[in-house]
This record gives structure tokens, sequence and C-alpha cells, in this order.
């Protein structure tokens, strides 16, 4: 083993994604296993590596992690992300939560049926711009600071910046009625980890495509 956490998932986002986005925000270099084929995954299962028989699964300080919240708040302590006491740290899991709520709703996206599409976007970006975007927005406005909680760089603000890189692939205008977020995306686009993760030839994976869909529905079969 090199030490380095040891990531076990597709060959695309998915549930990973927010934790590549995480590790590579926190400037921790990592590697990848892929799964190809039922074989693997069952093989995994068989193994004893996944405790409910789900991925993701990160191999990291000796552990065997699944569920990707957990994985997430351990990376999260780990890397002094996670606020300084816990009032901050409540914040920081309500704000990650509701992001994460916008999130489910993109990772679904590309498994809608073709007549359904149109209908599923337009319910993103009524969510997006609504529900989520704006308190966001409010937060950033009323504090007057860079950072989502406690003037300092965290879990939240990693998890609000992929999210609304998302948004914008599938809604290029959705920031126009955000400016404090314009600004906020601009400012962590320039953070030298994040600045690395989103250059070409990095761990981040590109939205997800036919092939990658197909290959999530060939793994995970019943």
């Amino acid at each position: 083993m090199s030490g380095k956490p040891r990531l076990t998932y597709l060959n695309g986002r998915g549930r990973m994604e927010p934790i590549r986005w995480l590790l590579a925000a926190a400037g921790v270099e990592f590697e990848e296993v892929y799964l190809e084929t039922k074989e693997q995954y069952d093989k995994l299962i068989k193994d004893g590596f996944l405790l409910f028989q789900q991925v993701p699964l990160v191999e990291i300080d000796g552990m065997k992690m699944v569920q990707t919240r957990a994985i997430l708040s351990y990376i999260a302590g780990k890397y002094n992300l996670y606020g300084k006491d816990l009032k901050e740290r409540a914040l920081i899991d309500m704000y990650v939560e509701g992001i994460a709520d916008l999130m489910q709703m993109i990772l679904m996206f590309p498994f809608s049926p073709p007549d359904a599409k149109e209908k599923n976007l337009d319910s993103i970006k009524e969510r997006a711009t609504n529900r989520y975007f704006p308190v966001f927005e409010k937060i950033l406005k009323q504090h007057g600071q860079d950072f989502l909680v406690g003037n300092k760089f965290s879990w939240a603000d990693v998890q609000l910046m992929e999210a609304i890189l998302a948004v914008e692939e599938k809604i290029p205008a959705v920031l126009s009625g955000f400016p404090q977020l314009q600004v906020f995306k601009t400012k962590m686009s320039n953070m030298p980890t994040i600045k690395k993760f989103l250059q070409p030839g990095s761990p981040r994976k590109p939205p997800p495509d036919a092939h990658y869909v197909e290959t999530v529905l060939k793994v995970f079969k019943k």
C-alpha cells in the first residue's frame, strides 16, 4: 500500500465524486480502482469489503469505509474542514445535507427516460434557483465573508462549488441572479487545490454519458 486513500467505484461521478472533490480540495492524492463488471462487484461483497453491499468504498487509515456521508465527514474531520466547534459542524451538516438533496436530482438525471428528461431538467432548475441557491446567496450576503461557515474554508464550501458547476453544466445561466454565488465561484476556482482539480487530466470525472449509464446498470443489475 502506498499510504494514499484507495477509492473503489465506477469510472464516473456518481456518489464517489463528492469524495474525490473533498480529498482534492484537502490536497490529498488518492488511487482509484474502477468497477467494470458485476463479477468485480460481487467479489467485493463476497470478500466482506462492503459492509452494506454498496459502494463507494474508500480504504483510508486502515479502514474500509462505506456510506458516502460517513466517508465525507471522516475526511472533513481529518483534514480540518469541519468547523472549529459543534455549532459550526451543525451548520456545515445542514448546508451539506441541503446541497446533497439538490445533487441527488443531478445524480439521477442521466437515468431519466428520454420522455422525462426535459421535465426533470426543469425540476433541477426550479429547485436550484428557488430553493437551494437563494439560501447560500443570502448566507454569503448576510455575513459578508468568503466562506459559508466561520470565515474558514470547509466541507460545505467544497460541496457547494461542486453543485454550482454541476448545475451550470445543464443550465449555463443559472447563477445570473446570484451575484454573491458568482463571486464565491470565482474565489473557489482560484484556490490552488481546487484550481488543480479543475484542470484537464485531474481525477475529476466528466459528466455522465451513455457508456457510464450502461456500465452502472450492468455492474449493479440484480
